[in-house]
Formats: C-alpha cells, sequence, structure tokens
C-alpha cells in the first residue's frame, strides 16, 4: 500500500483529502505545518507529498526547497494562490503538478494516481533509452549525460524519456501534458515551460543557449536528435 503525506493547516481539507485518499487505497498521514512535514517525510518515507503553498512557520515553497535538496519523492502542490506567477515558481522548485483551491477531490486522486504510474510504469518495463550523449536507465530510473548523473523529479525523468523515446519529434504542449497526466489540461500548458526549464537547468552546460532541449518556436518542444 502507497503512502501519500499531506501537509495542509485547514483541518477540513486534509479530513477531506484522507477521506478519499483512503477510500481510493492508500495510506495517509497528515501533518500541519512545514517542519512537521520535514520530519514525517523522513520517519514515514512517503510514495507522494500533497503540500499546501501557505503554511504556517516554513511555507510550501521552503519545504520543497528542503525536500529536493535530498529526495525525488512526488509533490503536488495544493493552494489558494491561483496567480499564475506562484505555480511556476512551485514548479520550478521541482514540484510535479499544481492544484489550486477550492479543488476537485476526485480530481486530485486521479492527478496523484498519474504521478504515481509514471514511477511504476517505469519499473515495470525495463528499457535502456538512447538519444546522442543522453542515456536512460527506467529500470534504476537513473538519467546520465555527457558521462555524470542527473537527478530528476519524477516528472522531469518521464518529460524526458519521452522526448528522448523520440529524437527530432516536435511536440505541442497540449500533447506533452497529455503524456504526463493522460489527459491534456489547458490551464496547466505554462507548466511544461516550468519542467523543460528545470530539464534544461540540469542537462545543458548553458541553459540560456540549450543544444539538447530545444524550443521549436510557435509550436513547442524537441530533443535535437543528432
Amino acid at each position: 500500500m502507497k503512502t501519500i503525506l499531506v501537509v495542509d493547516d485547514e483541518l477540513k481539507i486534509t479530513r477531506l483529502l484522507r477521506d478519499y485518499l483512503q477510500q481510493a487505497g492508500f495510506r495517509v498521514v497528515t501533518v500541519a505545518d512545514g517542519s512537521a512535514a520535514l520530519t514525517a517525510a523522513r520517519a514515514e518515507r512517503p510514495d507522494m507529498i500533497v503540500l499546501d503553498l501557505g503554511l504556517p512557520g516554513l511555507d510550501g515553497l521552503d519545504v520543497t526547497r528542503a525536500l529536493r535538496k535530498s529526495s525525488d519523492v512526488p509533490i503536488i502542490m495544493l493552494t489558494a494562490r491561483a496567480e499564475e506567477s506562484d505555480r511556476i515558481v512551485g514548479l520550478e522548485l521541482g514540484a510535479d503538478d499544481y492544484m489550486v483551491k477550492p479543488f476537485s477531490p476526485k480530481e486530485l486522486v486521479a492527478r496523484v494516481r498519474a504521478v504515481l504510474r509514471r514511477v511504476d510504469a517505469s519499473v515495470e518495463a525495463p528499457d535502456l533509452v538512447r538519444a546522442g550523449d543522453l542515456e536512460i536507465d527506467t529500470t534504476k530510473r537513473t538519467v546520465i549525460v555527457h558521462g555524470r548523473t542527473v537527478d530528476l523529479t519524477p516528472t522531469e525523468f518521464e518529460l524526458l524519456l519521452h522526448f528522448a523515446r523520440s529524437p527530432g519529434r516536435v511536440y505541442t504542449r497540449s500533447q506533452l501534458l497529455d503524456a504526463l497526466h493522460g489527459v491534456s489540461f489547458e490551464s496547466y500548458e505554462r507548466a511544461i515551460d516550468a519542467h523543460v526549464k528545470n530539464l534544461r537547468r540540469k542537462l545543458e552546460p548553458d541553459p540560456a543557449h540549450p543544444k539538447h532541449l530545444l524550443t521549436v518556436y510557435g509550436v513547442g518542444y524537441k530533443y535535437a536528435d543528432g
């Protein structure tokens, strides 16, 4: 049984999410602040964290920064902040997905399952994917580029894998979202830009002038095929 850590200071929200996630077959741990979230993440080793942005003390962005120093645990941010800039900051820090309150608990459960499937699918389908000087081992979930190992979040890993399986193919943002979520959420297309920015920062010698993950202006992105 997979464990989901829910971090929110609103008791009504934590109870709602706990009930829906438990009904979906997950073990659920709940905490109400950022410091407790870091402690629970170390002790419980959850398979997923649903993390509120507006926490007392350490907020969700601080928690994400701390977690990403040593962990690639999937994170879905849940917040009342509807500004697009807040969403992008969270994603650029390493969150895998983002939902804005008020939200649909059923959609939240669907997104939790979608992110977890990205991890499970790679484990179930051993494969070694190469594209130029990039090598992806889907069994070990490792990425090597220019001879060095690169740590990626689950969403970054699956996005890069999608590109690397078809180098040279141009994908629209909508197609990439569809590959990650199973359905395209138009309002989240900017999320792809944030994930691509993270990948460039981790993969490219000069992220400002990428040689691998390229923008096709007016269309989307592709991974260079040579």
